[in-house]
């Protein structure tokens, strides 16, 4: 018997300003008609959660690929995670610079290393030599970031209180998708530019397996948006996917999870989560959340849930 398939896409959890609503809500419908497509004629999720996620990396208005915050230092660093719910594989990369989407190099790992994880030179080498094409530095600064950097440390440098990481009013912009196929396989997945400002060489939650992305199909398939610190020590995608493999429903749980989020450590976010019944839960305790899902029998999405 044949599995219906869902789709589920976010586009970072922030207080996303009124006038960048409407950018977002088409960059994530966007995103959602295309990993659509490959699901719908019978494609796996891992490739349509690839595919989505792909979408988004290029559109600027988010945190990863071309246009993604800048450290410290004014360069772009990169990080993606993919992850097969069927047979746990996994692939991703941590602070590049050289790749222009990072979510094809976590592809290219997962399918042809033994290994889960590589990071910086060592990553753009190896996807290198299995035929990606890497990019300029350069080529993924914009303007509006140069400008954004600029005036983050104008303030640091006048004493004003540093909020990048922790403030909800700064974008968090990172992107993810969850998908089950028509063989009731699972896959996620998570790509960002990290946070303004970032020290170069820092690591968020959003590339590390059971932080801020986890697939499998005895459980579910969870993506993670927001501060990353507080995400990565509680481990929070699989947190989340182990209460639901104890029964507790998608929506529940996510729920569950960014309050837990909240009130161990102070920190805010969102999640999308997905079980293999193709049950699904959107939450976040930012303002605003750029989200999108589709099933066989309907579609929506929203900046708020």
């Amino acid at each position: 018997m044949k599995q219906l398939p869902v789709l589920v896409v976010h586009g970072g959890a922030w207080a996303i300003p009124d006038n960048m609503v409407e950018v977002h809500l088409k960059g994530v419908r966007h995103a959602l008609a295309e990993g659509w497509r490959v699901l719908e004629r019978g494609g796996t999720s891992l490739d349509a959660v690839q595919t989505a996620i792909v979408c988004l990396e290029e559109d600027e208005t988010f945190d990863a690929g071309r246009g993604s915050f800048l450290t410290r230092d004014g360069r772009v660093q990169l990080d993606a995670l993919l992850m097969d719910g069927n047979t746990l594989r996994a692939g991703g990369v941590g602070c590049v610079e050289r790749i222009r989407n990072p979510i094809k190099a976590a592809r290219i790992i997962l399918d042809d290393s033994p290994h889960v994880y590589f990071v910086a030179e060592g990553a753009e080498r190896f996807v290198q030599a299995h035929g990606m094409e890497l990019c300029r530095n350069e080529d993924l600064v914009i303007e509006r970031e140069v400008a954004r950097l600029k005036d983050a440390q104008a303030k640091e440098a006048a004493g004003q209180p540093d909020l990048t990481f922790a403030g909800t009013e700064f974008g968090h912009d990172t992107v993810g998708a969850v998908a089950l196929d028509m063989n009731g396989n699972l896959a996620a997945g998570t790509s960002t530019g990290g946070t303004l400002n970032k020290t170069p060489g820092r690591v968020g939650d959003s590339s590390l397996i059971g932080c801020g992305c986890y697939a499998d199909n005895q459980s579910g398939a969870a993506s993670c948006t927001g501060w990353g610190e507080p995400i990565m020590k509680l481990v929070l995608a699989k947190w989340a996917t182990d209460r639901v493999r104890q029964g507790i429903a998608p929506d529940i749980t996510s729920t569950d999870a960014i309050a837990y989020l909240h009130r161990r450590l102070k920190g805010h976010g969102g999640m999308i989560l997905l079980d293999g019944r193709g049950r699904f839960g959107i939450a976040h305790n930012t303002p605003r959340m750029a989200w999108a899902y589709q099933n066989t029998e309907r579609d929506a999405s929203g900046i708020n849930v």
